[in-house]
């Protein structure tokens, strides 16, 4: 690996074991065996290295990095695309990883609040959120993010972050009281069914 990757894996690593506020450009350099000036030149600032870092370690949930299947494996990857059972098995596999991934979701809380303060984090986390609507609009609907078109990301892809953040939160402050998949797809059909309903 290049300095570059070195930082990028050296800055994942602190966030795991230190969080954002914590970690300091000299841990990060300790961590990956560069050097200061590298995190500037390769990414601008430390802040803007541990939002990489931040992104890419979400990414690597999703993908079923370290864990036995990514979101859209398994029974999901069966079901028929647009259909409530493909629906119901991604939710049952982001749920899954959940517990596994708590730490990495813990960072989303204290990225969150860094945003008011470092402009620069709240720049970066809201590309995050674009790229993340696309990734999991593309996830649902089995269309490749490079052919989705905008209309599809800016609304199936915003109602699927929506779920992703809300379930998160419930998943981390109480996973015995927390929404589960077939309770979440029991909720969409019941909603779908009642569109229809006169007031």
């Amino acid at each position: 690996m290049g300095h570059r990757e070195d930082l990028l894996e050296g800055a994942k690593r602190c966030l795991l074991q230190k969080g954002f506020v914590r970690t300091t450009a000299r841990d990060i350099v300790k961590e990956s065996g560069t050097n200061l000036g590298s995190i500037g030149y390769h990414y601008g600032s430390k802040d803007a290295l541990l939002v990489q870092a931040y992104v890419s370690l979400i990414e690597g949930v999703g993908e079923g990095q370290g864990q036995d299947q990514g979101w859209g494996t398994g029974a999901a990857e069966t079901a028929p695309l647009g259909s409530l059972e493909r629906f119901q098995g991604i939710w049952a596999n982001v749920i899954g990883s959940l517990p596994g991934a708590r730490a990495i979701w813990l960072l989303s809380f204290e990225l969150v609040l860094q945003g008011d303060r470092i402009p620069e984090v709240r720049r970066m986390l809201g590309e995050a959120q674009r790229d993340g609507r696309s990734g999991l609009a593309s996830l649902f609907t089995g269309i490749p993010e490079s052919e989705l078109d905008k209309e599809t990301v800016e609304t199936e892809g915003r109602f699927y972050i929506t779920l992703l953040n809300g379930l998160m939160v419930q998943w981390l402050f109480d996973p015995d009281s927390a929404t589960d998949a077939d309770q979440l797809t029991e909720g969409l059909r019941r909603v779908i069914a009642g569109t229809g309903r006169e007031s």
